[in-house]
């Protein structure tokens, strides 16, 4: 581990002063003053760790995919046919606005209100609390992350089509949407999977766990979780791009990818061996991947104390509890897709079910059944309120904020 050491010298009723040069460190972590020298009262060392936290080599990656992301739709609209760029494409499933739109409408608006800020407190909660500062909550909050990707995919367009008289969309805003759709439920099947084999090293090897879940094994796993969704996903909006249009309308609330494949006019064998390619890398391995983990959890927990059972149970409860919500939606909107008229009831439903709903859950049973995430807002929250009647805003990445040490500062207080 990296460390900086800082020597304060202070002579009999003279002033501080350094050894060494001055630097501001940006830290989370306070510093603490550790006696140098046992037989002197005049030394301190300072010691802070520069070593950089987990989440930031997180959000440092998840800058790098959404670039990959942006570059990979450049070079999709660069290469598709550019006459069917700007075409309108009819979304038929909504029905002229009225008392019912309006209803949905606003369902939707507190929905998505309430997913986007459930997802945002709890990444709050995990930025600003040091406790929270660790591989699991690390991986929550990219699952809140995509939470929030999934949301902002569907619902804006979805309330804006519910208002209008004739729900059009781009074709070029359809292959993005059915890109965001696809990631969003690939990610989170992903970053589930990873969570499950974190939970089955914590629980399973727990003397090994700091050596197996390091720093960059976090990084890669996290890599993995959003990198082969994005190129896979890219690959096949592509394929479908290339197809020629012959029909303009699809009956659903908002575009997928196997109504976008049916406005074609031929059918693509390739496109479909792709598809199944796909399923079984995204969803089937990682299903085994979670089936697998759950399998030794079990078997070593059925050897343990009954204490040690409780403790196993409490901390796989909230992932088990997601990731059986998650497969059901994903079930139903395979059902969904498969089905060729459907009533603004039913597609609202769904449409619900599968983005809507999910995003929501994820922070509220993290948030219910994990104690450190409930002892975190009992922390936050107060002191969050206290600094805003102070009139001090809370810092949400306090660690941008360089430190201030009181002894190195003229007409400070000394250290003792």
């Amino acid at each position: 581990m990296m460390k900086e050491v800082f020597y304060l010298h202070r002579g009999p009723g003279g002033p501080a002063r350094t050894s060494g040069p001055q630097v501001r460190v940006h830290t989370r972590e306070p510093w603490f003053t550790t006696p140098e020298n046992p037989g002197s009262q005049h030394q301190r060392t300072l010691v802070h760790h520069t070593r950089e936290p987990w989440f930031t080599a997180g959000l440092r990656l998840l800058c790098v995919v959404g670039d990959c992301m942006m570059k990979m739709y450049e070079v999709l609209f660069l290469t598709m046919n550019q006459s069917f760029l700007y075409t309108a494409v009819s979304l038929t499933a909504y029905s002229p606005p009225g008392p019912l739109n309006y209803l949905f409408f606003v369902l939707c608006l507190l929905l998505y209100g309430s997913t986007l800020s459930a997802n945002v407190l709890l990444m709050v909660l995990i930025l600003r609390d040091p406790a929270l500062h660790k591989p699991m909550y690390t991986f929550l909050l990219h699952l809140a992350l995509n939470g929030i990707l999934g949301s902002c995919a569907v619902c804006p367009k979805v309330m804006e089509s519910l208002l209008s008289h004739t729900p059009l969309v781009s074709y070029g805003g359809c292959l993005l949407q059915v890109l965001c759709i696809n990631v969003y439920a690939t990610c989170a099947y992903a970053l589930l999977a990873v969570m499950a084999y974190d939970r089955y090293i914590s629980i399973c090897r727990p003397l090994q766990y700091h050596s197996v879940i390091t720093p960059a094994r976090v990084t890669g796993l996290l890599a993995v979780a959003y990198l082969v969704p994005v190129g896979l996903l890219s690959v096949q909006v592509y394929l479908t791009s290339r197809l020629p249009l012959c029909r303009f309308a699809i009956n659903k609330l908002f575009c997928d990818n196997l109504a976008v494949v049916k406005l074609s006019c031929v059918r693509s064998s390739l496109i479909d061996a792709y598809g199944l390619l796909i399923t079984f890398c995204l969803v089937v391995l990682p299903f085994v991947c979670v089936l697998l983990s759950y399998m030794k959890i079990l078997s070593v927990s059925l050897k343990a104390s009954k204490d040690s059972q409780r403790k196993a149970l409490s901390t796989c409860a909230p992932h088990l509890i997601i990731f059986i919500n998650f497969s059901v939606s994903i079930l139903f909107s395979v059902l969904y897709n498969r089905t060729s008229s459907v009533s603004l009831l039913g597609n609202f439903l769904n449409s619900t079910l599968f983005v809507l709903l999910p995003p929501l859950f994820h922070p509220l049973v993290y948030g219910i059944r994990t104690q450190e995430i409930r002892r975190s807002i009992h922390r936050t929250i107060p002191r969050t309120c206290c600094l805003l009647a102070s009139g001090q805003g809370p810092l949400i990445y306090p660690s941008l904020r360089p430190l201030r040490y009181p002894s190195l500062r003229p007409g400070a207080p000394q250290l003792p």
